[in-house]
């Protein structure tokens, strides 16, 4: 398939990290800096310094990054780097294109919702890319990479002092809604980096393998893994069929069961993260 092997292209990484840094730097002029939530990172720095002295945050998300850019030179290495360097010096110049956009949302609360999901569909692409958008976000993969911490609870952990500081700056009630922006960009990362909504698994306890595993097959076009289970009432041994299909293969699969099988056992579980053919590498080789 040409758009697996394209997404496999470091193109492609590239373009996922600008489209990111887009969507931070916009849920940033548009949510975040109107509101005066410092929700963590270089952003909530350069927006405590904006109402302490009016410096512009797109200057100050420039200075602050170059060192720590330095640093994860030296930590992570050459490919990590020259793509948040992308996302480094994007971000801040969506920002400062963006800075005299009209559209704002001055309610913190829709602010901290809003802003946090925009924030977190952001960073979310642009982890996807293997990238980051500078700043504290660059201390976040490095935690990741070495405790083993998913992005958002890194993220979380990194921007909990920055929104501290905010609390004396501004005020404790603007705080607790930078709190609810980071909480809600955590989820939302790992959201975006897991998709963990668009595939389900499931679980068949029947007696009629052969049909079902007919349905997957033929119908679905999808494989199956089969599993010897035993009754824990009836001691009788049964079929259990393993098989992960996407979102709506699902809802049409379960129509199908209620129709032609109606005595099988079914479990349908939402499933995080998929790995191999016909999800993260292609169905069919070419």
């Amino acid at each position: 398939m040409a758009l697996n092997k394209f997404k496999k292209t470091a193109i492609y990484e590239y373009i996922q990290v600008l489209i990111g840094s887009a969507l931070v730097g916009l849920a940033f002029n548009m949510f975040l800096l109107p509101s005066k939530l410092a929700a963590g990172g270089i952003s909530g720095i350069s927006t405590i310094l904006h109402e302490l002295f009016e410096f512009n945050p797109a200057y100050v998300q420039w200075a602050i990054n170059i060192p720590l850019l330095i640093f994860v030179v030296l930590i992570v290495g050459t490919d990590f780097s020259l793509k948040t360097l992308v996302g480094t010096t994007f971000l801040p110049f969506v920002i400062w294109l963006t800075a005299d956009m009209k559209l704002s949302i001055d309610n913190p609360l829709l602010s901290a919702i809003y802003g946090g999901i925009m924030l977190g569909v952001g960073l979310g692409i642009v982890y996807r890319g293997n990238g980051s958008t500078g700043g504290t976000a660059m201390i976040a993969q490095v935690l990741k990479r070495y405790t083993g911490l998913s992005s958002g609870y890194s993220q979380l952990l990194v921007d909990g002092l920055v929104v501290v500081t905010s609390a004396f700056v501004f005020n404790f009630e603007l705080a607790l809604y930078a709190m609810i922006s980071i909480f809600v960009t955590s989820k939302v990362i790992d959201f975006v980096q897991l998709q963990s909504s668009s595939t389900k698994l499931i679980l068949i306890i029947t007696e009629k393998e052969e049909e079902i595993q007919s349905i997957i097959r033929n119908q679905l076009n999808r494989g199956s893994t089969k599993m010897t289970t035993l009754g824990g009432y009836s001691n009788e041994e049964k079929t259990m069929i393993l098989c992960v299909v996407e979102q709506s293969e699902a809802v049409y699969f379960k129509k199908i069961v209620q129709k032609q099988e109606p005595t099988s056992f079914v479990i349908f579980i939402n499933a995080s993260e998929i790995l191999g053919r016909g999800f993260s590498k292609a169905q069919f080789d070419n």
